[in-house]
């Protein structure tokens, strides 16, 4: 391809995006882009369009993405992680994001999985339904059968997705190289590596394969506890734009009356699945990260089965470390080492700023000494990253997955126990790691170190 022939369709999916912005009202902003009405469609902007219709800012953001494609919808639904950096009803929105895609002919999707395997799926499975069980704006998923009997999920990447996510990727990055010009401010938000771990996450996420390695590395993490299953992967079938894995027969973690039907223990489970999450991410650094109930399923005996790990999280030894050291200060009352972890995580540089140390302090004042059971895991996320946002600090971005994460392993556990603390889930594991972190034999490591 001819570098000519590279930038045309760049230049048309630019002029759809226009498009779409303009018409939810995002027009002064693109103008004060340079990207002026010359880009828009002939006849594409009609009378009483979103930016009329009486809907707020947020709302109309969120529609403009749904109709912008994938790329834009995994973007926010990443951004909706950052309650660092957008206020509430921003946030709301965003988490309403959902893929509105329109399903995919089998054929059309097979023929590109065949060139791939280089044999016909009808040889290698006993039975295909062409119907889909799910369809996503990356993959579509549907159920088939293996010649020794055994039912399978088969999920297939949506065809020519790679290229159109390619090419908002670039767009994106020459938008980001717009906005630093015409917003300077924007800088200390950091947006160059934000849109690079956005672009490893969609990228892992177009690789069917990585997705059974995740996986299978999850499942791993597991071999010696009980309760907690990952599907097997065959790997024989499984490459880039298909995986193979088998066919959970539970429960949708969704569907509550028929876990109760089951005489399952919803609280059990709550417990359970809580316990897994915090272990992933606390001991084995290397986590779901959308552990919401689309992506579990409840089997007899109370046990759990984590589906999709297209998005997974990393954290490294030292963020690890520093998540217990927050967590130490808060709890021994240090708002300096506080207001230190969160400035180095912002890489504010400079003179201290004694008004946020003032404000961390009240936070711990008003939080500390409350009985386990009376904290909010997610208020309290909300109201430090709330405090980061008004002294214009923001998270790295490696952690916005982990917010994400532990947002929705809240939000799924209320959904199962009313009562359900993550805080008291978290106490056993992160009074562990902080003993090891400041615990006497930790402290003399230290004193050796020093002489």
């Amino acid at each position: 391809m001819t570098a000519a022939q590279g930038v045309a369709p760049d230049l048309r999916r630019l002029g759809d995006l226009v498009t779409v912005m303009a018409r939810y009202g995002f027009s002064e902003m693109l103008e004060r882009a340079g990207l002026s009405r010359r880009w828009l469609k002939p006849g594409s902007l009609r009378t009483g369009d979103a930016d009329s219709d009486g809907l707020t800012s947020a709302e109309r953001l969120r529609r403009a993405l749904e109709e912008m494609g994938p790329t834009f919808v995994k973007l926010g639904q990443i951004l909706s992680t950052r309650i660092d950096l957008f206020e509430p009803d921003v946030i709301a929105e965003l988490e309403r994001l959902r893929d509105r895609v329109p399903t995919v002919p089998f054929s059309e999707l097979a023929a590109e999985v065949e060139a791939e395997l280089g044999q016909p799926l009808s040889e290698i499975f006993a039975r295909i339904d062409t119907e889909p069980l799910a369809a996503g704006s990356i993959a579509q998923v549907h159920g088939a059968r293996l010649p020794s009997g055994e039912e399978v999920i088969l999920k297939i990447r949506r065809p020519g997705i790679r290229r159109v996510i390619e090419a908002d990727l670039r767009l994106l990055r020459h938008a980001v190289g717009v906005a630093l010009a015409e917003w300077p401010e924007i800088a200390r938000y950091h947006p160059h590596e934000i849109l690079d771990e956005f672009a490893r996450s969609i990228r892992a996420e177009m690789d069917l394969a990585s997705e059974c390695r995740n996986a299978e590395r999850v499942s791993a993490g597991f071999r010696d506890r009980d309760g907690i299953h990952v599907p097997p992967v065959f790997w024989e079938w499984t490459c880039e734009v298909m995986n193979v894995q088998a066919r959970v027969k539970g429960i949708p973690g969704g569907d509550l009356t028929a876990a109760r039907a089951a005489g399952l223990d919803l609280k059990r489970i709550a417990a359970r699945g809580a316990d897994a999450v915090l272990h992933m991410i606390l001991e084995e650094r290397f986590f779901h990260a959308d552990p919401h109930a689309g992506n579990v399923f409840y089997l007899p005996d109370n046990q759990l089965v984590f589906i999709d790990f297209g998005m997974v999280g990393h954290l490294s030894r030292r963020r690890r470390d520093e998540l217990v050291d927050l967590l130490y200060g808060i709890v021994e009352r240090r708002p300096d080492r506080v207001t230190r972890i969160l400035r180095d995580w912002a890489g504010a540089d400079g003179q201290d700023d004694p008004s946020l140390e003032v404000r961390i302090e009240g936070f711990i004042d008003r939080v500390h000494g409350l009985p386990i059971g009376a904290l909010n895991l997610s208020e309290l996320v909300f109201d430090v990253t709330a405090l980061m946002r008004a002294h214009n600090l923001a998270l790295p971005p490696d952690l916005t997955l982990l917010v994400k994460a532990f947002v929705s392993l809240d939000g799924m556990g209320r959904q199962l126990d009313p009562g359900f603390d993550m805080v008291a889930a978290a106490r056993p594991i992160l009074e562990q790691l902080v003993w090891q972190r400041h615990g006497p034999e930790a402290m003399a490591r230290a004193a050796r170190d020093r002489h």
